[in-house]
């Protein structure tokens, strides 16, 4: 599967041992920044990681921030973004499978490598199950989308 993953500096090591988890998986890994732990900001990385996803240059994405909140809010802006922070794996498993979600966001001071581990594996294993009804509410979330200017 191919990944795009971004961070802020806050999220800059959490990101760096997610990439080498990613490639040893066999995952290819798009690093859409941060390059280091100097500061930057959450909302640039929110948009090119998002950008790549609905530019289908990656299968799903993957944002770390310090508490994950900031890039949550700034990747869901985005028409077509399903981002999720995630801190548990029941959350990372069934975000894709009854919200497709397509973005998984961590707080990268909030957990650390290990459980950041666990989570991303729950999200990439995970697929829409297209039930009905979970499908029922997608198409209402992107009616919304759609009713106020984010088609």
């Amino acid at each position: 599967m191919k990944i795009a993953i971004g961070s802020d500096h806050a999220g800059f090591l959490l990101k760096a041992s997610l990439w080498e988890f990613l490639r040893a998986q066999g995952h290819e890994v798009l690093d859409l920044g941060a390059p280091d732990d100097r500061p930057s900001d959450y909302p640039d990385f929110a948009e090119a990681v998002s950008q790549t996803i609905l530019d289908r240059r990656a299968d799903r994405g993957i944002l770390i921030c310090g508490s994950g909140v900031g890039a949550s809010v700034a990747a869901n802006k985005l028409p077509g973004i399903r981002a999720g922070l995630c801190h548990d794996t029941y959350s990372a498993h069934q975000g894709v499978e009854h919200d497709d979600m397509n973005v998984l966001v961590l707080g990268g001071r909030v957990i650390g490598p290990k459980l950041a581990e666990e989570l991303v594996r729950a999200f990439l294993g995970a697929s829409f199950d297209r039930e009905s009804r979970h499908q029922a509410r997608l198409d209402k979330i992107k009616t919304l989308e759609a009713r106020y200017g984010r088609p």
